[in-house]
């Protein structure tokens, strides 16, 4: 007679087993392309560089014009547009980049620092890296994507929790087949094998990289929000946004604030006698744009540094580091009147739970600690890459015809601890309890009633 330990403990391992089965099913085309885009984004900063490499060494004959005039030059590039940014050149020779935006888009125009020639323009949301970036977000669907995406992190995770369950050893004898793969034995056993250790190398890498995703998501994200704000947090201002959808949307209100700001640069202007359009975002204050590039170009701010114009939403022109690695970032706003530093906020400045997202977020992408981070990141979406195919292959070749596969269907009983820790993971990753709670009422409601779904599925007890 079979122990009541080891039936409890054989309905739970079948329990878990199903879970994972069914998670890895949702999760392997996703699991595919963020780990193939996520790989791109890591060498962002290499990407571009190769992009812009035309723009980078100009030829240079004579003085170079003032940002002002190559501000002008590519708000004239762009018809009907205001001035959003200014990115610092790092280097005399490189093209000047200048963000202007028109009717709710952001363009960025290159412009010859003495010619003051348009070499490029190019809507942000169309560069290279940005598309990347969308892609890995929010599958190019906006606010709909990034909750497919967060439900299929969501899901990842628990994939990768129950998955070192599974493999955890209980009978084994040795380490092959546990820290290593046998070749040996059969295909069937090599990729199961593959399929296991692969994940307990990785499996830390993989979680790293799920859970400092979370704060740029829709739902966990906004609830991270709420508590932070919670705390007392909320009056300082965030290092992250909530995937692009959030990015976009003070984008479009940055520009809604530029152009309120360019109508009061008008009386401004005329004020000073300073001359220039309303559209000439440049011209909005009395201290001059050109004066603002020199003391910027003395401060220590990591590249790229972009200064922004006064608006609405903030009554500064401010200096702005956009390093991916967000812990050597640095912020400056200078006063519109006199030009004169006002603050200075530099990472050590930051609230704990912002200076832990930004690490977090800055390892997420490769940039924390150099190649290394880079070399890790590349490491973990091959081996979740690897993760994913192994297992589509098991399931297929071990798949009975006219069935799914599934795992046994265990008794349901499987004690208020486990219960527990569902409705703990529920809670900490929405999403997955969300789509937990579908999943169940399609179960009882429908699935169970139809019985050549039902036999497909599995969902009768064996």
């Amino acid at each position: 007679m079979t122990p009541p330990d080891d039936l409890r403990a054989g309905r739970l391992y079948r329990a878990i087993w199903r879970w994972h089965f069914y998670a890895g099913l949702f999760c392997i085309p996703f699991i595919l392309l963020l780990a193939a885009t996520g790989s791109l984004y890591l060498f962002k900063p290499q990407i571009e560089a190769a992009i812009d490499r035309p723009y980078a060494s100009l030829a240079i004959t004579g003085p170079l014009a003032t940002p002002r005039a190559q501000i002008e030059a590519a708000l004239a590039a762009v018809p009907g547009s205001t001035f959003a940014a200014y990115q610092m050149p790092e280097r005399d020779d490189a093209a000047v980049q200048v963000l202007v935006a028109a009717e709710g888009e952001r363009t960025r125009v290159y412009v010859h620092p003495q010619t003051l020639a348009v070499l490029k323009t190019v809507p942000e949301e169309a560069r290279f890296m940005s598309v990347v970036q969308s892609i890995h977000g929010e599958l190019l669907a906006g606010d709909m994507g990034s909750l497919v995406v967060e439900t299929a992190a969501s899901w990842a995770i628990v994939m990768v929790v129950t998955g070192l369950y599974l493999w955890w050893p209980r009978s084994a004898r040795g380490l092959a087949g546990v820290l290593f793969p046998r070749f040996g034995r059969g295909a069937r056993t090599m990729w199961r094998d593959v399929h296991a250790v692969t994940g307990v190398w990785i499996s830390g890498l993989a979680l790293a990289l799920l859970l400092t995703g979370l704060p740029w998501t829709q739902v966990w994200g906004e609830g991270f929000k709420r508590v932070r704000a919670m705390t007392g947090l909320d009056a300082v201002t965030r290092d992250w946004t909530q995937g692009r959808a959030a990015e976009r949307a003070a984008a479009a209100a940055d520009e809604h604030a530029e152009h309120m700001a360019a109508g009061h640069a008008h009386d401004m202007a005329a004020m000073h006698d300073m001359g220039g359009g309303a559209h000439d975002m440049a011209a909005m204050t009395p201290v001059s744009v050109d004066a603002l590039v020199a003391a910027s170009r003395t401060l220590a701010v990591a590249p790229p540094a972009m200064l922004t114009p006064p608006s609405k939403k903030s009554p500064t022109w401010d200096l702005k580091s956009a390093a991916q690695n967000r812990t050597i970032r640095t912020e400056v706003a200078f006063d519109p009147m006199t030009g004169a530093i006002v603050k200075k906020t530099g990472f050590k400045d930051r609230h704990p739970i912002d200076r832990a997202v930004a690490i977090g977020v800055s390892a997420h992408e490769g940039q924390l600690f150099g190649w290394a981070n880079q070399a890790l990141g590349v490491l973990a979406a091959l081996g979740l890459a690897i993760l994913s195919v192994s297992a589509f292959v098991m399931w297929r070749t071990r798949a009975p015809k006219g069935a799914l596969g599934a795992p046994p269907l265990a008794d349901a009983r499987l004690g208020a601890g486990v219960a527990a820790l569902i409705l703990v993971a529920a809670v900490l990753l929405p999403m997955f309890g969300a789509t937990l709670i579908v999943v169940a009422l399609l179960d009882l409601v429908v699935l169970r009633r139809i019985a050549p779904v039902r036999r497909y599925l599995g969902l009768a007890p064996s």
